[in-house]
């Protein structure tokens, strides 16, 4: 569900309380909850990230939206598993070619595309983050 109807502003990303309080959300709530959850259970923050990706909705020659997955890497240099709330399973990014990498974030960091060079600091470039990190950790998320 797009925010308008959520939330009634344009752009709100909820942290992941905030979703499960509304029992809805848009593709970054979904990928941010997953973050969250994910650290909960022990994944180190640097196996996630989080990727804002231009994604191509319909056949070949569609229509390319703004869209937020979940990166998960086994190892550094590992091809990650995306994790997106369009589709119901697990596939490698190698498998995902409606995707088109812009840009990648985690708690640690800020990179061009899905692993390209370090763009500098997440919560100083991005303010939407920097608001769901505070409101994240005021519900006990690290």
């Amino acid at each position: 569900t797009d925010d308008e109807q959520v939330w009634g502003v344009n752009d709100y990303w909820a942290s992941p309380l905030e979703l499960l309080d509304k029992g809805r959300g848009d593709c970054e709530d979904f990928a941010i909850a997953k973050y969250f959850s994910l650290l909960a259970l022990g994944v180190p923050p640097a196996r996630l990230r989080l990727v804002y990706v231009r994604a191509l909705i319909g056949e070949p020659g569609g229509v390319q939206t703004p869209h937020m997955v979940l990166a998960h890497y086994a190892r550094p240099d590992a091809e990650p598993l995306i994790l997106d709330n369009l589709i119901g399973e697990l596939r490698p990014a190698s498998r995902r070619p409606d995707l088109t990498p812009v840009f990648s974030f985690n708690s640690e960091g800020l990179w061009q595309g899905a692993g390209g060079p370090a763009a500098g600091d997440p919560t100083a470039r991005l303010s939407r983050w920097r608001e769901v990190l505070a409101k994240a950790r005021a519900e006990g998320f690290q």
